[in-house]
């Protein structure tokens, strides 16, 4: 018989990047006592990964649970960016509801509308939290008004419109119902999510059905499946099956080893749960998402949605330069190949696959994003390897054609900078949709343009627009094929010989355009070291010191002004390569280089593909 579970709660906090959704969270936390008075808590609490931390953006969903007036509320702070959208699909058959959070002064964003037209589509009723109303230049009732039209633009039912408006500032602690109540406390928001979020609902007497929604990995337990009990009960020591709704062979008899809950920050061990409460188990070494935990008399696979293929591809290398292994702790193909494949235990959206050479791995992501965070982890692991310039991956139709996927960018740029970033998107065969007027003497541009045609663009527009524009894009299926796209205009400064650089060789390099690097760092032949203003290549030696005379001694290289080199970040560089060149990744060094490094062999290799 189907019975509500009053005294439980499940919702998950969904947003655009950068709304405040982890802040929220840790105000939650706070205001329900999952802190002592006197324990200092870092801001964004929910965010424990150093790169998480670092770049202000959530990439795995997080589970963690507050009391609030006897009823536990389990809350799921999930990603903001495109790039994760996989994991805010998962998480959302883990709940009953959604916070949707939307910041005070942008309004709905690229991905406001795919995280929450994702809820709608699973009919999850829906609490609005207007977030930063603090801000000076704040609209909430503009916002109000804007959130509503999407609603409604994304096909709501009547009773999903009909839902609470909370305001709020999470960093100032508090939410409200109405803009001129006193601001004191997050109790409004407890308030709208206990009464509008339906308590969990199932039998509590069927067979055990548990949908596992996320996977965590740790070194000591391996594997930790995470869901929500849709029916009956589960206890430690049970026998039970494993089965898949898209694989309908999958049944494998395992037995649950640990079984937690959560508790604020942390998981508690118990030794059963029922129908409602979301439960980590651990001891199932094949574990997967979108596998439904049975009991073995009632095997039923609950449905699950597929996870969205990747996009985009890379390749990653052994390092094979003439400075491999000066960096890295892990520099073999088994150790890279091991890595790799241990992703895999807790990211869906990511493929590796084995090429025809041991050294190299294809690994396939969501999207530049995506993979540079993969890249970045590895590096501070202690990883040394090489990566290839990123590439789409395209599909063939019935009709034998070419599909390739498409991105709808949406673009906030100062009225000023408009021109240059249509004229540049447009030469990447991006198509203008849409142009409008933005807040505050900015314009909105709404385009869509293949995916490739978006690599390597970031940079150039963060200059273009002086640092004061905004991109957000969001994933819009196939279409045909654009045709060529022409990425880079400047050619790259290719170091002609191996050693260290010196201020003399650098002084007559840097004549020729921009340079990546300084006096006294060491360099290898077929080393990129800077950029030209033209579309060729051009070797030079930087290593090349003055002829000594009686006249000058080598000490007036002193007066030599050399101009600052550019600093490049690993997206920067990854924007910069070109599908000649690699990126050498090590724990303290991102070096470009051509693939080719011997001068002689790279211009037979273009004389070669000229004739071809």
């Amino acid at each position: 018989m189907l019975t509500k579970r009053e005294d439980v709660r499940n919702v998950a906090i969904i947003a655009h990047v950068d709304h405040g959704k982890t802040t929220l969270v840790d105000q939650l936390l706070r205001q329900s006592g999952v802190f002592r008075a006197n324990q200092e808590v870092v801001d964004r609490v929910m965010d424990s990964n150093a790169i998480e931390r670092e770049r202000g953006i959530t990439i795995l969903s997080k589970n963690t649970a507050v009391n609030y007036k006897g009823i536990k509320i389990n809350i799921v702070d999930t990603p903001g960016h495109a790039d994760f959208g996989g994991e805010v699909e998962r998480v959302l058959k883990m709940v009953n509801g959604v916070v949707l959070v939307v910041d005070a002064f942008e309004g709905p964003m690229p991905q406001t509308r795919f995280v929450l037209s994702k809820a709608l589509a699973l009919d999850l009723p829906v609490v609005v939290c207007v977030n930063k109303i603090d801000r000076p230049e704040a609209r909430p009732e503009a916002v109000v008004d804007e959130t509503l039209e999407l609603m409604m633009d994304l096909g709501a039912s009547d009773e999903q419109i009909d839902c609470p408006f909370v305001f709020a500032s999470a960093k100032g602690g508090y939410a409200i119902n109405h803009l001129d109540d006193p601001r004191v406390n997050m109790q409004p928001l407890f308030e709208a999510i206990v009464n509008h979020i339906p308590a969990p609902e199932g039998d509590p007497e069927a067979p055990l059905q548990l949908l596992v929604s996320t996977i965590d990995y740790n070194d000591y337990v391996g594997r930790v499946g995470i869901g929500r009990i849709s029916n009956g009960s589960i206890r430690v020591n049970q026998d039970v099956v494993l089965v898949n709704h898209h694989d309908p062979d999958k049944r494998e008899r395992v037995r649950i080893s640990k079984l937690f809950e959560f508790d604020g920050l942390k998981r508690v061990d118990v030794d059963s749960a029922s129908m409602g409460a979301i439960v980590a188990v651990s001891g199932i070494a094949d574990i997967r998402i979108g596998d439904t935990i049975c009991s073995p008399e009632k095997p039923d696979a609950i449905p699950f949605q597929k996870i969205s293929d990747p996009t985009i591809a890379m390749d990653f290398l052994v390092n094979d330069s003439p400075f491999a292994g000066h960096d890295g702790k892990y520099v073999t193909s088994r150790h890279i190949r091991d890595r790799l494949y241990r992703e895999l235990n807790t990211d869906v959206s990511l493929r590796v696959e084995d090429t025809d050479s041991m050294d190299r791995f294809k690994v396939s992501g969501r999207g530049e994003l995506h993979l540079s965070v993969l890249i970045e982890s590895m590096r501070r692991e202690g990883y040394e390897f090489a990566v290839s310039k990123a590439e789409v991956l395209t599909k063939t139709d019935e009709k034998g054609h070419v599909l390739e996927p498409m991105e709808l960018a949406y673009i906030d740029v100062p009225d000023e900078y408009t021109g240059v970033v249509i004229q540049k998107l447009a030469g990447r065969k991006g198509e203008l949709k849409n142009m409008g007027e933005g807040h505050g003497g900015y314009t909105r541009l709404e385009f869509r343009i293949p995916s490739r045609g978006l690599i390597g663009y970031r940079g150039d527009f963060m200059t273009d627009t002086k640092g004061n524009g905004i991109i957000n894009t969001i994933f819009d299926g196939y279409d045909l094929w654009k045709g060529e796209i022409s990425y880079r205009k400047k050619g790259s400064i290719i170091s002609f010989e191996t050693g260290e650089a010196v201020t003399y060789g650098l002084y007559n390099a840097q004549e020729r355009g921009t340079l990546f690097i300084g006096p006294g760092e060491p360099v290898y032949a077929g080393m990129v070291i800077g950029e030209t203003g033209k579309p060729e290549d051009v070797e030079v030696n930087v290593c090349k010191t003055k002829h000594l005379s009686n006249t000058r001694s080598s000490g007036s290289d002193d007066a030599l002004r050399l101009i600052t080199p550019k600093q490049m970040s690993l997206e920067q560089c990854m924007d910069f390569i070109e599908t000649d060149e690699l990126l050498e990744v090590t724990p303290t060094h991102l070096r470009i280089r051509k693939k080719i490094l011997d001068s002689r062999m790279r211009k037979r290799s273009e004389i070669n593909k000229a004739n071809s």
